[in-house]
């Protein structure tokens, strides 16, 4: 069955290497290859550690051959437009591109040399590649003053010198329809992977094939409706098939290699990461970097492959409602992306019952508006209660009955069942994290990571120069060669740099949204001189929707500038390894964002209209400008305003218009230029297009902070301020079934192919998450407490209420004031504007009346309310924490199931080795007796044989 099955692009025989082990393997193959490059520092001999990543599909199929393989050389193989070298049977696993000049005496010469020597093995030898437009001689070329050409071109040669000494088949291509580009195609031999499997003790499957635990009884019936029923919404893709057996794996050993499977690898590629090459590129001896695509993903005559079908099953519009095909997404791009997938995966699915919840809420706001009697009592113009001025002079004494749409809407969210609802996200928020880490241990075990922990990452190049720079300023000083390190002392001045940049940035957002706030105010008021009482009459709405819009483009675009301060914050501190600076790049984009982003809204849930003063004695800005106030029905509807524009905007504008459209534009530009480039040069125009050139025209991968950031960020604005927009779970996962196929589009044909990394977790925005949680608790808590109405009324309701209902509520939420008190200047120009005379106007406050003894003092009733908020707050933090750590409790981490599953596996592993110890015994009783046997036959024989030599003398 297995001899007969061939696959196009060669086949191998050979062990699974997973990514970082493999990373390692070439890692420790160039550290040893030339001792006296290890005594160097990194600048001197160039970059030459090695971490190789490999993800495989892997068929499993029994053969006679041997375990540990070379590859078998197809011969209707070809290079398939650049996947291949030109000998069409060393598949491409990385490209390094660069810009050179080409001469204007003689085209570029040809010079292939065999890698198999050792000659080209040897340092002291001109490390020339082969394939098409290899360097010039010095002789050969005309001579030229470049030395910063000459330079780069010097470490390219010396860069690669030391990659074909770490046992590595590099090609040059220079012949390409890119005009002053050239390619370095980068081969991993099998055997040089093989080698180091032994050393690493790499794991690989074994012969041995368990069982997994199926459900059984009602369980297995239920399971199996559930998969008929969501059979139309899985993708059709093998590698998302339940699995229901599963091999062992065990570190790989040449002495163990009968317990090891023998299979084909169907298909594979390895990801090169160099450590250096980022600062090879940063300086420009390489442009790029990266690994290839799988092939084309549209056409008629495209063969199929893992892109195509990505494409097809996951990168498209056409199939939002279906499933991922996770496995292939991991199978392609490595388990970093797939678990990024995952996530948003999960998250998006526990955002439809939190949609659903929000829809009911808001539904009942709706359905009973007509039956809020505080709305009904401000709509109600029999009431004639007349409003102080909202400001000075300019404007006059209002209806309070005006504000009735405002007080209707309001009721939409700021009504009992935002309470539950309050609480319902904080639970949900806990069991999502839960339901993560659940599914997250069942990709660690399906996917083989239950074992891996990461490494000790290596330095990074700029760590390493810092530290070579030190070593060699104590060596001048001291004469000391001990090993240095970078202290808290090297970094002090980084960290104050940090320090007050970040208090800086900080700062800037709080004054440009007291800049908002000031817009808001002078609006205000220049509004209140319009001569019509339209104009007049939608003062707060116009204010409000501009000052959101303001506030929106000013997040975009701090949102960009706080980006790059925090990478380049992140670059003076010099991180030892990629982890630490990735996780403080992280830390301080999401402290700069999350303020940036949440910074307004803070302002209008918690400060709008708390220090406003009151009429005859207000708080002025300048002394010019009245703080602004509530509207009558309180802040909420306005928060809720500028939280939906916001959230909205971000979604719209930031996450999906900049992805697509700033990918298209860079795209778009880069295909003029390289048109006009062609137009110059006919003859490689009429060339076809290697699959390496069209990834070159790709947009770099730049990771995947931006992609959790933007998640984070929505995940805040679900949580946070949920009491004052029900809707925003419904917002979010619309936006985030679109957010899936973008993003996956966005890696699978716009991005060049990312390095494949292994990871076991999401990192550092777990923890994030977390914090966002727990900090929603409390946030939600004081926004019920003191921004809505919902306490006011329950006080009311159980403390001042005559008839037990809600009647008489808003007045007794209205304070009154002698017009006779304002101070000089601020009484309206136009006190008869409502037709009468005003003697006593109301506004919203708890404090005494003019006629009491302590007149405009706070009154006792705002102690009973404020001390009603405080105790809610205690009690709604205390009590939905312990909910949430009692689901947290309640649920494992690790499904039961999965840790079953493992248990086997180490049962079942302890069993082969016994039985491979009892077949050792017996082989070598075996041998034992093999050996007696034979020794018992030379005796028997010795004597005949002593016989017959006797017998054939002959006789005298």
């Amino acid at each position: 069955e297995g001899g007969a099955e061939k696959d196009a692009d060669c086949a191998f025989h050979g062990v699974e290497f997973l990514p970082e082990d493999l990373g390692e393997a070439l890692n420790k193959t160039a550290m040893r290859v030339n001792e006296k490059y290890s005594s160097l520092p990194a600048e001197e001999k160039g970059i030459h550690i090695i971490n190789i990543r490999a993800i495989e599909d892997i068929g499993y199929i029994q053969h006679e051959s041997i375990l540990l393989n070379s590859l078998c050389q197809d011969p209707d193989a070809n290079c398939k437009h650049g996947l291949y070298f030109r000998d069409g049977k060393r598949k491409v696993d990385y490209i390094l591109v660069y810009h050179y000049k080409k001469s204007s005496v003689s085209k570029t010469l040809t010079r292939r040399i065999h890698h198999n020597d050792s000659s080209a093995r040897s340092i002291k030898q001109d490390h020339q590649l082969p394939g098409k437009g290899g360097h010039l001689d010095m002789g050969e070329s005309e001579p030229h003053m470049d030395y910063h050409e000459d330079d780069k071109r010097f470490r390219r040669e010396e860069y690669e010198g030391n990659l074909m000494e770490a046992g590595l088949e590099l090609e040059r291509d220079e012949d390409t329809k890119i005009h002053g580009v050239g390619f370095v195609k980068i081969h991993a031999p099998w055997n040089v992977l093989c080698r180091e499997a032994e050393f690493l003790k790499l794991k690989m499957p074994t012969k041995k094939v368990y069982q997994i635990n199926q459900a059984h009884g009602l369980l297995k019936k239920i399971n199996s409706v559930i998969q008929k029923i969501t059979e139309p919404i899985q993708p059709k893709v093998a590698e998302h098939k339940p699995q229901t057996v599963k091999r062992l794996s065990y570190p790989f050993s040449r002495e163990k290699q009968h317990l090891l499977s023998k299979f084909k690898i169907v298909h594979r590629y390895y990801v090169f990461v160099f450590q250096g090459i980022t600062s090879l590129l940063a300086n420009g001896v390489y442009s790029a970097a990266y690994p290839l695509h799988d092939g084309d993903y549209e056409g008629e005559n495209v063969e199929l492959n893992d892109r195509k079908l990505l494409c097809e099953e996951w990168a498209s519009y056409g199939v939002f409602y279906k499933y991922q095909p996770i496995d292939l997404v991991r199978k392609y791009f490595g388990e970093k992306i797939g678990l990024y997938f995952a996530w948003l995966g999960v998250y998006t699915q526990m955002l439809i019952p939190a949609s659903i919840v929000g829809v009911i809420v808001f539904l009942y706001g709706c359905a009973t508006v007509d039956e809020n009697i505080p709305s009904m009592e401000m709509c109600d113009e029999r009431n004639n209660i007349t409003m102080c001025p909202l400001c000075d002079q300019t404007c006059s004494y209002w209806k309070m009955s005006s504000a009735c749409a405002t007080a209707r809407a309001s009721h939409l969210f700021d009504n009992p069942a935002t309470v539950f609802f309050s609480v319902f996200m904080a639970l949900w928020a806990a069991t999502f994290m839960e339901h993560w880490k659940r599914k997250q241990m069942r990709l660690n075990y399906r996917w083989d990571l239950t074992g891996f922990e990461e490494e000790e990452a290596h330095p990074r190049a700029e760590y390493e120069a810092k530290v070579l720079e030190k070593s060699l300023r104590k060596e001048y000083i001291h004469k000391k060669t001990d090993k240095e390190k970078l202290t808290w002392k090297d970094r002090f001045p980084a960290y104050f740099t940090n320090f007050i940049s970040i208090i800086f940035m900080i700062g800037l957002t709080f004054a440009i949204v007291f800049g908002v706030i000031i817009y808001r105010i002078s609006t205000a008021a220049a509004l209140a001189l319009s001569s019509t009482p339209s104009g007049r009459s939608s003062v707060r709405v116009t204010v409000t929707a501009t000052a959101v819009i303001i506030n929106l483009v000013v997040i975009i675009i701090l949102d960009e500038v706080y980006g790059c301060i925090a990478r380049w914050l992140t670059q003076i501190e010099v991180p030892k390894t990629d982890k630490s600076f990735e996780e403080r790049l992280i830390f301080k984009a999401f402290l700069l964002k999350f303020v940036n982003a949440y910074t307004p809204i803070f302002y209008v849930a918690f400060f709008k209209g708390r220090f406003v003063g009151r009429p005859g004695d207000y708080v002025y800005i300048f002394h010019s400008f009245r703080m602004e106030e509530c509207a009558p029905g309180g802040c909420l509807m306005e928060l809720c305003i500028q939280l939906s524009i916001i959230m909205l905007g971000k979604q719209l504008i930031q996450n999906n218009l900049f992805e697509i459209g700033i990918p298209k534009m860079k795209k778009l530009i880069r295909y003029i230029k390289l048109k006009r480039q062609r137009s110059l040069d006919h003859e490689e125009h009429l060339k076809k297009k290697q699959r390496y050139e069209v990834d070159y025209n790709l947009e770099p991968f730049a990771g995947l902070t931006p992609e959790y950031m933007e998640m984070i960020i929505q995940f805040g604005f679900v949580t946070l301020f949920v009491a004052s927009f029900p809707l925003a779970p419904l917002f979010a996962l619309l936006n985030n079934i679109i957010e899936i196929r973008l993003d996956a589009k966005k890696f699978v044909t716009e991005l060049r192919r990312p390095v494949a990394v292994r990871a076991k977790d999401i990192g550092i925005w777990y923890n994030i998450l977390r914090g966002v949680g727990k900090l929603a608790v409390i946030i939600n808590a004081f926004v019920i407490s003191f921004t809505s109405d919902f306490i006011p009324r329950l006080v009311y309701l159980y403390m001042y209420s005559e008839n037990g209902t809600m009647h008489g509520f808003v007045n007794h939420t209205l304070s009154s004031f002698n017009v006779s008190d304002f101070q000089g200047g601020t009484a309206p120009n136009d006190p008869m504007e409502l037709g009468y005379e005003v003697q006593i106007c109301r506004y919203k406050d708890y404090r005494e009346p003019p006629w009491s003894e302590n007149k405009y003092e706070i009154s006792k009733d705002f102690w009973a309310v404020l001390a009603a908020r405080l105790a809610f707050v205690i009690v709604f933090q205390n009590l939905v924490m312990f909910m949430s750590d009692f689901v947290d409790w309640i649920i494992p981490d690790i499904p039961k199931d999965i840790s079953q599953q493992i248990h086997k596996e180490k049962v079942l592993m302890v069993e082969v080795f016994m039985k491979e110890e009892q077949g050792k015994l017996q082989m070598l009783e075996t041998w034992k007796d093999k050996d007696m046997k034979k020794g018992e036959n030379c005796n028997n024989h010795s004597p005949k044989l002593s016989r017959s030599h006797s017998g054939s003398t002959p006789v005298p």
